[in-house]
């Protein structure tokens, strides 16, 4: 079998790859009667000379190889006939954004697994970067206030930043006595709060954080969806409950929004579910937040603040909750910053890089280089030679419009 790490092409640019030089170099020696390639790139995290070093070949073209391995989606125009790709599609929900990108990979026969739906037998993700996610939307949102206030100054992470530079640039920095919420108990809540207890941040409970106007040093609390939302006819929550009746619940946020200065939103939220943020809110007079860090990027969804996606090179905007529209980053005192980076775990894309492909090699390139069949594989191919599986068939008439 041969394979092949593709460079990636979509704008704007990923850092992060597959596997890295020391992993490929690994596979190799475990599987010598198998071949690997990496493609060619100048924004890779790892560079191709790190690569040579360690035997790996590297090629302009992976058009010999069979399986073919990415981040995000490759583009229509790289795509290779009759090959086996692997990278985060964004397909399966019916994003119209990639709608094309289907149609064109079922005309040119290509198998496709999604790594987001690379999932256990209880169908648990096992190959994710939301702990990084939370780790990276700490950091930036805490970035974005010290830009805010001027109270301090954390650097912008280039390519070569890792999670030990992260934490060694909030120890050099006297962070302000602010209180920091920070919702959902998932993978993303848990980086978020291991960057919190790293710094030294001190944890507080609900009680003592909604009674507690000021705080003595950084603090945060971590707060789930059952102190998100209640029932709107004053029953107790249940989850269960209101997972199949979401409808019946309302928000119970503005509680929170009162007294935090920091809002990290890292929970799971679905259309149906009440909106925690809504434009009246933001622009009630006792709203204290004055920095989100919206890091689950849920695009006028949860938190209307939250009007578009932002990127690495430009991480804030400001939203006017008067007019309830985008403005500058940082041009009033009145508005409220949101950081909205979509990919935040390339901001540490050697540590993440090596993350993942650890938990490929374990669930993905093991079994495919012994040929051996993997319902974790299985589950997560969308298209077999170019024709939609059984579990994805629901996007036929998605893949036909």
């Amino acid at each position: 079998m041969k394979i092949g790490i593709i460079k990636e092409t979509k704008t704007p640019v990923d850092n992060r790859v597959a596997l890295s030089p020391e992993q490929v170099a690994m596979l190799q020696h475990n599987f010598p009667d198998s071949e690997f390639y990496v493609q060619s790139s100048d924004i890779r995290a790892y560079s191709d000379d790190e690569y040579r070093s360690l035997g790996v070949k590297v090629v302009d073209s992976v058009d010999n190889c069979d399986v073919l391995f990415g981040i995000k989606e490759a583009t229509k125009e790289s795509l290779i006939p009759n090959k086996h790709y692997f990278f985060f599609g964004h397909i399966a929900k019916m994003q119209e954004y990639n709608r094309s990108l289907l149609q064109d990979m079922m005309k040119k026969n290509i198998t496709f697994s999604d790594y987001e739906y690379l999932v256990d037998d209880n169908n648990q993700r096992v190959c994710a970067f939301g702990w990084w996610a939370g780790v990276v939307g700490v950091y930036y949102t805490l970035r974005g206030y010290g830009l805010r206030t001027g109270k301090y100054s954390l650097p912008k992470p280039d390519i070569k930043f890792t999670l030990e530079k992260l934490k060694q640039a909030l120890r050099e920095v006297e962070l302000p006595a602010i209180k920091v919420l920070v919702t959902g108990n998932g993978r993303v809540s848990q980086g978020a709060q291991y960057v919190l207890e790293a710094i030294g941040a001190t944890r507080l409970y609900h009680d003592e954080y909604l009674q507690l106007s000021e705080v003595e040093r950084i603090s945060y609390c971590v707060v789930d969806v059952d102190g998100l939302v209640k029932r709107k006819d004053g029953k107790d929550f249940s989850f269960a409950d209101f997972t199949k009746n979401p409808h019946e619940y309302e928000s119970n946020f503005f509680r929170w929004a009162k007294t935090s200065d920091l809002f990290v939103s890292a929970h799971f939220w679905a259309p149906e579910a009440p909106v925690y943020l809504s434009e009246e809110d933001l622009k009630n007079s006792e709203m204290r937040i004055k920095m989100i860090g919206d890091v689950t990027c849920d695009i006028m969804g949860s938190i209307k603040s939250t009007v578009r996606p932002s990127t690495h090179a430009e991480p804030y905007y400001d939203y006017n909750p008067v007019t309830a529209k985008e403005e500058a980053a940082f041009s009033s005192d009145n508005n409220i910053t949101v950081m909205a980076v979509d990919t935040c775990p390339n901001a540490l894309a050697i540590d993440t890089s090596a993350y993942f492909g650890d938990m490929l090699i374990k669930h993905v390139f093991e079994p495919l280089l012994k040929g051996e069949k993997s319902s974790v594989i299985e589950r997560s191919t969308i298209l077999n030679d170019g024709r939609l599986t059984d579990r994805f068939s629901y996007l036929t008439d998605f893949a036909k419009e």
